[in-house]
């Protein structure tokens, strides 16, 4: 069954999920504490199936260097796949396929002062520039992310 690593705030704490059990698969992070319940859903479809994921909190805005740090070690600590979760600007997932070369799916998430229930970070999560791809599901549609980590894992 797979291990949930508590969520990281600090470059001291980022240093915490490098060590312990086998290297998760899969790694899901946020922007915000507040996105927890929603992205739970890919945790929950990735344990079902058995694949090993952590979980991390980051923000592209309040602590980009993290996110850079944690994107960049992303495959030499095992993981293969990054789904990440934002809303409102939604420039996490973006920020996260700059800094490394494994797959980022992006799941835009709806915010209470987002624009149209999500319609905001749909569009920054599909509009990559050329060079930086990342997959994108529906809005607060993690599950879809954690289906689709799957199938790039099996592939």
């Amino acid at each position: 069954m797979s291990e949930q690593v508590p969520a990281t705030e600090t470059r001291a704490e980022a240093a915490e999920f490098q060590t312990g059990a086998p290297s998760p698969l899969v790694g899901i992070v946020m922007g915000s504490e507040s996105d927890r319940a929603t992205m739970e859903k890919a945790g929950a479809e990735l344990g079902e199936r058995g694949i090993s994921f952590e979980v991390q909190v980051m923000s592209a805005h309040r602590s980009p260097d993290l996110v850079a740090t944690y994107a960049k070690d992303a495959r030499s600590r095992g993981l293969r796949v990054i789904i990440a979760g934002a809303g409102l600007s939604a420039a996490l997932p973006g920020v996260v396929a700059a800094h490394t070369d494994l797959p980022v799916i992006g799941v835009p998430l709806a915010a209470k002062t987002g624009v149209m229930n999500g319609l905001d970070a749909l569009l920054s999560v599909a509009q990559m520039p050329p060079g930086v791809p990342v997959a994108c599901v529906g809005v607060d549609n993690a599950r879809n992310a954690a289906v689709l980590a799957a199938r790039i894992l099996a592939a």
